[in-house]
């Protein structure tokens, strides 16, 4: 039980500490969203035309993720529409299952049509087991198609995670002022 409230207490503060970290946004959000661009076209470099050909996507450089047995996931980032910026975005995810570890990556989503970005503006967008997520690697994203109009590509940045497990994201997204 002692390790179990030990294993629950790492994971609260790792929440807590990474929600402060993107308490504001500034440059350094910008910084790190560009720099996971970078890193997702480099571990691909079909990834290119994904970002040129949808109508918008969502950048989120840095998500950490912590779970045993229950999980979460936390992070913050930017939105474009067609090329410009327009606002931030916060993730959380929940799962549960067979779980085990800490781990950071970065994640985009692109959105094939107007819609799908307007209802990701309107807060109403989550992804469920129906959307899988992509692992970029080279050629994976010459392969990837859209499901339900939505594509997914995550790049881990590091941790270890062990993981059979169900859950979904939800997302807010903040308009810029």
């Amino acid at each position: 039980m002692k390790r179990i409230s030990k294993i629950l207490s790492v994971i609260a503060v790792f929440s807590i500490t990474g929600s402060a970290a993107f308490a504001d946004r500034d440059e350094r959000l910008k910084e790190t969203s560009e720099e996971a661009i970078v890193i997702l076209k480099d571990a691909d470099s079909k990834l290119e035309g994904w970002f040129e050909d949808s109508y918008g996507y969502a950048i989120f450089p840095n998500v950490g993720k912590a779970g045993i047995g229950i999980g979460g996931a936390h992070g913050k980032g930017e939105v474009y529409e067609q090329g410009e910026f327009i606002g931030e975005a916060r993730l959380s995810q929940g799962s549960f299952g067979f779980q085990l570890g800490v781990q950071m990556y970065s994640e985009v989503i692109f959105f094939k049509e107007k819609a799908n970005l307007q209802n990701f503006k309107e807060s109403r967008f989550t992804l469920s087991a129906q959307i899988t997520a992509v692992a970029a690697a080279e050629g994976a994203a010459a392969n990837a198609k859209y499901e339900y109009d939505v594509a997914v590509f995550t790049v881990a940045k590091g941790g270890l995670m062990y993981e059979a497990s169900v859950g979904g994201q939800k997302f807010k997204f903040i308009p810029q002022d």
